[in-house]
């Protein structure tokens, strides 16, 4: 406790790696993170029973599953928090050439199960969205880039960055999935920022961004209801949005008690897209509050630590994967209460998905890792080996 109050100590050389380890972590991240995961769990309790009564399973079968992948989750994320910043590059870099393989293969072995886009690899036993585990791999991938051309004599690692998300964002977009490709466009627009790219150029790509919306709001008829629907000044009370509307309503500051909610009875996504909707009808706006603290908590210590982080990749990685990971539970929040368009996102640790909460387990386990207390050095000793 007292290292949580007063701040993690450095590392010393020669010690145990887990000692090491447990000095060295953001201790109250990772009870957020906890905390995040055991509140996923006591919502899947009530979302997901609908679901599985109606597919003729167990009461509890998706809440098993949920289990069993935020285990592998949680497992992957302390593997991953134990490792230097230059290993996290490494497995970003492998992650990403595996997943970009998978994304190429959508079009041809994938399937979209009745949803309109075509994101998902089914082995039959589970599915596999590639495009989860390619954020985190992407943004070490771009940080890496990006901090190369830090170097005197280095490469132009700010343009192949760009190239990667350019690319990486017209995949994205082609399946159609609009929602991960504009998360993944933040985060190399947030990273461009810390790596020093001139605001004009951050500006010019964010009016190509919005340009690119235009033309996809004329080009996808996915895409467009979606717009449409977001614009209507009346909400149908027969939709996602208007179910979840009405139960935000209905919960007030107290929720209606547990188990006592209807929607998800009515919520075919409540236990993914819209589990923040079954929050806030049996546990009120204080589980909400809750919730959005934990998230604002990890963020906030993310990027304060990366304020006095002289590695440029642990630096511009780090800030990535935060900003990142803060901006998908906003979306996905603000679906829900209406403040924007449906995106068809997870809330990070909290949804049901298998992809969906062992790729949060690789970002927050890349996030852990980068944040953890490290000598810095003297900045005149780094000014001297970097000439």
């Amino acid at each position: 406790m007292t290292e949580m109050v007063f701040g993690a100590t450095p590392a010393r050389a020669g010690d145990p790696i887990l000692p090491r380890w447990w000095r060295t972590l953001d201790k109250w991240s990772l009870a957020c993170v906890l905390g995040l995961f055991s509140i996923g769990l006591l919502l899947g309790l009530a979302a997901s029973v609908p679901l599985a009564e109606k597919n003729d399973l167990p009461r509890f079968y998706y809440v098993e599953r949920q289990a069993i992948f935020g285990g592998l989750a949680l497992l992957v994320m302390l593997v991953i928090s134990m490792m230097s910043p230059r290993q996290v590059r490494r497995i970003g870099v492998i992650g990403f050439v595996g997943a970009f393989v998978l994304i190429l293969a959508l079009p041809f072995i994938g399937t979209d199960f009745g949803k309109g886009a075509t994101r998902w690899l089914s082995l039959g036993f589970v599915s596999i969205q590639p495009s989860e585990f390619l954020k985190p791999a992407f943004v070490a991938l771009c940080a890496w880039f990006m901090a190369a051309s830090q170097e005197v004599g280095g490469p132009p690692g700010k343009i192949y960055s760009f190239l990667a998300a350019f690319i990486v964002v017209l995949l994205l977009a082609l399946q159609p999935d609009f929602g991960q490709a504009s998360l993944v466009l933040f985060a190399w627009l947030v990273m461009y920022f810390v790596a020093g790219a001139p605001m004009v150029l951050l500006l010019g790509v964010a009016g190509l961004a919005t340009m690119g919306g235009f033309f996809a709001y004329g080009a996808s008829e996915h895409f467009a209801r979606r717009i449409n629907g977001f614009l209507s000044p009346d909400v149908d009370p027969r939709t996602q949005i208007g179910y979840a509307t009405k139960a935000i309503q209905d919960g007030g500051f107290f929720g209606v008690g547990v188990g006592e909610g209807s929607v998800k009875w009515s919520l075919p996504d409540a236990h993914t897209d819209f589990i923040i909707a079954v929050a806030a009808e049996e546990y009120g706006t204080i589980m909400v509050l809750a919730i959005i603290a934990l998230y604002c908590t990890i963020v906030v210590r993310s990027l304060l630590r990366m304020l006095k982080e002289r590695d440029p990749f642990a630096r511009i990685a780090g800030t990535g994967l935060a900003c990142a990971f803060g901006v998908q539970a906003l979306i996905n929040m603000g679906v829900a209460v209406r403040l924007l368009p449906a995106k068809g996102m997870t809330l990070p640790f909290v949804s049901y998905g298998g992809s969906s909460v062992i790729a949060s387990g690789i970002a927050m386990g890349m996030l852990l890792a980068l944040t953890r207390t490290r000598p810095q050095g003297e900045f005149a000793e780094i000014l001297r080996r970097s000439h």
